[in-house]
């Protein structure tokens, strides 16, 4: 549970600028070795969870060196689910706090969340991210079954995830995505952060990161697995001029493909390589299907990137 500062990585091709990337994201450093509370630095797990039941809480995260072929380290994380009398307890890391409330895995009572009182529980960052970024290899039991990651934006407030009423208002942006069986093979995932305004409404002064091995709060099956290593927060290019605005935003999502939501005026949609992919309105662009990429959405002089995972 050791708390790393972010990293700063810096860059030079245009000029120079900071990206902050969560500490330990590459899962190298680890706590309590060979012990029954083993997490990865930086990162929490039930072990070192709070609430009512936390006594009770499990190992379900180890240091496995089961890498994919390529890595640069030594280490991942196996994140693990367990069975206790019938009941499935979905494995998890998170850079908040797990609070264990009650023994029924969907009650309110069970949540993580930004301890800011506690650099050990909370993750402090100021920029805005485009996406997150990680490699997995998720081996379920059922193929049915579906892992999770969600990451938060939030400003200075103790944000729950699940988000309940009083987090919602401080929430700036969400990049969250429920993925399937990777067929034994290590996959590179990539979840576009959705603002919730092409301007956050609400200061981004934290992140709130989660990886569970079921999509459902006690959901899924005993010993469905997850290895996770390599995390990454993508930033905007260097160069790129692109205008904020409040004008109009767009996103894309698996399940609805393209989503504008601005006026029904004319948008010209453009790949990486500047080429026009189509141009229309509102009720032709919405629901688009694209391929993975980086796309620029341009309606008059306004421009908006969009990440396709």
């Amino acid at each position: 549970m050791k708390k790393l500062a972010l990293n700063i990585l810096l860059f030079t091709s245009v000029g120079t600028f900071s990206q902050q990337q969560i500490g330990n994201s590459n899962m190298e450093l680890w706590d309590n070795v060979g012990q029954s509370t083993e997490e990865p630095t930086n990162w929490n797990s039930f072990k070192t969870g709070t609430g009512g039941l936390s006594s009770f809480g499990s190992q379900q995260v180890g240091r496995s060196t089961s890498i994919r072929s390529g890595a640069t380290g030594s280490y991942c994380a196996r994140i693990y689910a367990k069975s206790t009398l019938g009941v499935v307890a979905n494995g998890l890391i998170t850079v908040g706090q797990v609070n264990m409330g009650s023994s029924t895995a969907s009650s309110p009572d069970n949540y993580n969340f930004t301890k800011t009182s506690d650099a050990n529980f909370s993750e402090a960052l100021n920029g805005q991210p485009d996406s997150i970024v990680f490699w997995v290899k998720y081996t379920p039991i059922n193929n049915n079954n579906q892992a999770r990651v969600h990451a938060i934006l939030h400003d200075n407030y103790s944000f729950r995830d699940p988000i309940d009423a009083n987090s919602a208002p401080h929430t700036a942006a969400r990049a969250e995505l429920n993925y399937g069986a990777t067929g034994g093979n290590w996959v590179r995932k990539s979840v576009p952060f959705v603002y919730e305004a092409q301007i956050p409404a609400v200061g981004v002064e934290f992140i709130l990161v989660t990886f569970s091995t079921s999509s459902t709060p006690g959901g899924g099956s005993a010993n469905d697995e997850v290895l996770l290593d390599d995390i990454q927060l993508i930033y905007n290019s260097v160069g790129v001029n692109e205008i904020q605005n409040t004008t109009f935003k767009a996103y894309y999502s698996v399940e609805n493909g393209l989503t504008i939501k601005g006026a029904d005026v004319t948008y010209e949609l453009i790949n990486l390589a500047g080429a026009s992919e189509k141009v229309g309105n509102l009720n032709t662009l919405n629901g688009m299907i694209l391929n993975t990429g980086i796309y620029f959405l341009k309606s008059g002089d306004t421009v908006v990137k969009i990440l396709v995972p």
